[in-house]
């Protein structure tokens, strides 16, 4: 028996579930819902399903198993609030709020309700990714290098730090999860950021660069620094530095270099097709054990972008152990 799915928000990275849950034998698309009316029913005649403007009454008169979440930072919250009311499992795009009460509050209502949830962090379904754990189990992670150096998104909300969190907390959590997936969870961080070269950019208060300096629970030391401001693209990923051993990761390639040898590792998965595979099967069978990023993980991600912001915002660390 198929699992029911509903779309709240189908612009952006939606199409790419969409197109792959249309495919799944195990999954289908029964309702979506954006508030740009015209976009939502060429949605819903593309996949043969129902069409809304307002996911409430989406929810209210659809038979759903599960709801995809597919919204704008700022846009979080309420959905995932009601979506829950009606005892739906979740699946939530990233960055999950542009605040921690927010996120708090999903976090404690997916718990009392015993939900299924799957968060987008789709890096850590790339099979170089799981080969990188390999490598470096047993070994002592010394530091880690990240970045995400990149040019400015074109969607308006990106541009205002109230309703994308900027950068670090919209692009770059993607590297600062993957930080955690193998490296282990961060104590402390210290950021400084700015903006240098875009104040010409109308309606845009983001920092263009920043630096966050991260301290993790096992010993290790990082840094994350990403920028806005190339007219370019240019580098994302993440080294992760060892005595013998150094691993570059990219999204499509993993470098191993140790002493005498290097050896690289092309990616050969879609990580999105795997990430929304993984949701449907444990929400068909009650297995959650495929699912790499729950709410709860993604919500150890989201506490550090949080925690550098407030540290750029008060120019001292911030500790993240409660």
């Amino acid at each position: 028996m198929s699992v029911r799915v509903g779309f709240i928000g189908v612009g952006g990275i939606s199409k790419v579930h969409l197109e792959y849950l249309a495919k799944s034998q195990d999954a289908k698309i029964v309702a979506v819902s954006d508030i740009a009316e015209e976009k939502a029913r060429q949605v819903g005649a593309t996949y043969g399903a129902s069409a809304y403007v307002n996911y409430e009454e989406m929810l209210d008169k659809e038979d759903l198993d599960a709801v995809y979440i597919s919204l704008p930072p700022f846009a979080h919250g309420k959905p995932e609030l009601k979506a829950a009311e009606h005892g739906l499992h979740l699946f939530i795009e990233k960055p999950i709020a542009t605040n921690i009460d927010t996120a708090k509050e999903i976090l404690k209502v997916i718990a009392e309700k015993r939900l299924i949830s799957s968060v987008g962090y789709q890096w850590r379904y790339l099979d170089t990714v799981g080969k990188a754990r390999e490598l470096l189990s047993g070994r002592t992670v010394g530091m880690v290098l990240g970045y995400w150096m990149g040019g400015l998104p074109g969607v308006a909300w990106w541009r205002v730090m109230e309703q994308s969190g900027g950068q670090f907390v919209e692009q770059t959590t993607h590297i600062v999860d993957l930080a955690r997936y193998t490296a282990g969870n961060v104590k402390r961080v210290f950021a400084s950021y700015a903006l240098r070269s875009l104040q010409d950019v109308p309606n845009l208060n983001v920092p263009d660069v920043g630096t966050v300096t991260l301290e993790f629970e096992n010993g290790a030391i990082g840094t994350i620094s990403n920028t806005c401001m190339l007219s370019q693209g240019y580098n994302v990923g993440l080294n992760v530095v060892t005595r013998d051993l150094v691993l570059e990761m990219t999204g499509s390639s993993l470098k191993r270099i140790e002493p005498y040898h290097t050896e690289e590792f092309r990616t050969r998965v879609n990580p999105y097709n795997l990430e929304d595979q993984s949701f449907i099967d444990a929400v068909k069978t009650g297995d959650t054990s495929k699912i790499r990023s729950t709410y709860a993980d993604a919500f150890e991600t989201h506490r550090v972008t949080m925690a550098a912001n407030e540290s750029a915002r008060l120019g001292k660390p911030v500790d993240l152990i409660e």
